[in-house]
């Protein structure tokens, strides 16, 4: 029997038959040898109450994720419902300190402590009241801990599980002499989190200064969530490692796959369980968002991120060259929560219909005083024009800011005042977003990711000072060569 049960522990590919699964559950040492060996065959047997449905190849392969030592940092990306949680937050961190592994301190992380009680309560009552698990591997006991988080110790493995949220401190948690080998992320965002750049920043800091550094060597860490957002946690995490480290893996699962494959036959079989499971869900957004993996943008939304068209050289042919014009939203307060000073250059080629305007790489935004505004812009001027031209400067024409174009001017550099004419910032970047649509406006590959994060999460972001600065750029342009009326048909181009 135990050399039968190794080998099918082996290739967890293969269904085992009723007969053999019959006898497991009647051999205590066979049923042991082979859940120590297989996650999946853990899960198989001793929360085989989960398993309503076959079990589809993309659960298979998290199974593997986890059985993976070779994987340091895993991030799954699944559809609602997937049972990912139940894999990867109740079931794995049980069987990584029961199993082969034989983690010694295991740590699940959430985003409130609420979502950290609910996570611990889920397995100790597993723990409790799973008869067939104590018996096997028991007993168990709760312990409470100076962190104030939820714990769970296991004395015949020597090993504590811990629930945590990132609410609270968790530098220097750990068991004894060891330090968390397993740490599992669930849910760590929500759709309010990550709407603005400053708690986006919050949550990245978090993971990377307090959550990694946690581990050890041999530490994995699971990440289990959904897109929420362009430039979420796992947004970022996916663009900074995929392809870039064969110990990390980004593994997403929408309910119907890019080749609109149904990623779980056994529960949905068809397109009708898909359009069934659709209309009991209600909200079109959140269907998309929560079961197809797509990040929705809001309503209000002005621009949106697939508008943006790239270019990878600036070009070098001069007689296209038109003239460069910088635009300057000013800000003369060095306080930490006040506007920062924004200068977005814009080279324009060509006239009319064949212009383009290319976005200069690493436009300026910071928080800096008065006589350091005025040296930047003159600096700026003289040595951002293309061909050996100086670029023109273009500033914001209201209160304290006409004495600065006064100055400048006394300095010789080449500016004027640019007019609002009664528009406010959303207005005066709605009606230039034609031109981003149409590909008039080009922006560099990299270097620019705040104007874009601005742009595109206009009136969420807190901070807004590279937009004005850039619609000043496209305005200045366009009234200094109006486009075919042609270009201003919103309808023609969906706006």
């Amino acid at each position: 029997m135990e050399t039968q049960i190794q080998n099918k522990s082996n290739t967890l590919q293969e269904p085992m038959t009723p007969d053999v699964i019959e006898s497991i559950l009647q051999d205590q040492r066979a049923r042991r040898a082979i859940t120590t060996e297989s996650h999946y065959w853990f899960f198989h047997l001793y929360f085989s109450q989960y398993v309503k449905y076959p079990t589809a190849e993309f659960q298979k392969e998290m199974f593997a994720i986890t059985e993976d030592e070779k994987t340091k940092i895993a991030i799954i990306v699944a559809f609602r419902g997937s049972a990912k949680s139940t894999i990867m937050t109740m079931s794995y961190p049980l069987w990584s300190i029961l199993g082969k592994q034989q983690k010694k301190c295991v740590v699940i992380l959430s985003q409130t402590q609420q979502q950290a009680k609910t996570h611990m309560s889920n397995i100790k009552r597993e723990l409790e009241g799973n008869d067939l698990l104590r018996s096997d591997l028991g007993p168990f006991k709760e312990e409470s801990d100076e962190w104030g988080s939820y714990s769970l110790v296991i004395p015949k493995f020597n090993a504590r599980l811990i629930a945590a949220s990132s609410e609270q401190s968790i530098r220097g948690l750990r068991h004894g002499a060891y330090r968390p080998d397993l740490i599992i992320c669930d849910d760590v965002e929500d759709l309010n989190s990550v709407k603005t750049n400053e708690s986006r920043d919050k949550t990245y800091s978090w993971l990377t200064g307090d959550v990694i550094p946690l581990g050890d060597l041999n530490t994995k860490i699971i990440l289990v969530g959904n897109l929420l957002h362009e430039d979420s946690l796992l947004m970022r995490l996916k663009k900074g490692f995929i392809n870039k480290n064969p110990d990390v893996i980004f593994k997403e699962y929408p309910l119907i796959n890019k080749e609109e494959v149904i990623l779980w036959p056994g529960k949905y079989p068809n397109l009708e369980a898909i359009e069934t499971e659709k209309r009991l869900n209600g909200d079109d957004k959140a269907w998309q968002r929560e079961y197809m993996l797509k990040i929705i943008a809001d309503e209000d939304q002005i621009v949106k991120p697939e508008w943006l068209q790239f270019y990878d050289e600036i070009p070098t042919d001069s007689r296209d060259y038109m003239y460069s014009v910088m635009g300057v939203d000013l800000a003369i307060s060095e306080k930490a929560h006040a506007d920062f000073t924004a200068i977005v250059v814009g080279h324009v080629f060509g006239r009319r219909e064949d212009m383009k305007v290319y976005i200069q790489r690493f436009p300026f935004n910071k928080r800096i005083d008065f006589p350091t505004i005025i040296d930047t812009i003159k600096d700026m001027s003289q040595t951002s024009g293309l061909f050996g031209r100086r670029c023109k400067v273009m500033v914001e024409e209201v209160a304290f800011q006409l004495s600065t174009i006064q100055m400048l001017q006394k300095m010789g550099v080449d500016v004027e005042g640019f007019k609002v004419g009664g528009q406010d910032k959303r207005a005066r970047l709605d009606s230039i977003t034609y031109l981003i649509k149409t590909g008039k406006v080009l922006f560099p590959r990299d270097g620019v990711e705040d104007l874009r994060k601005q742009l595109v999460y206009f009136g969420v972001e807190k901070y807004d000072d590279l937009v004005d600065a850039f619609t000043i750029v496209l305005h200045s342009t366009i009234k200094k060569d109006p486009l075919p009326l042609q270009f201003f048909d919103r309808e023609k181009y969906g706006l």
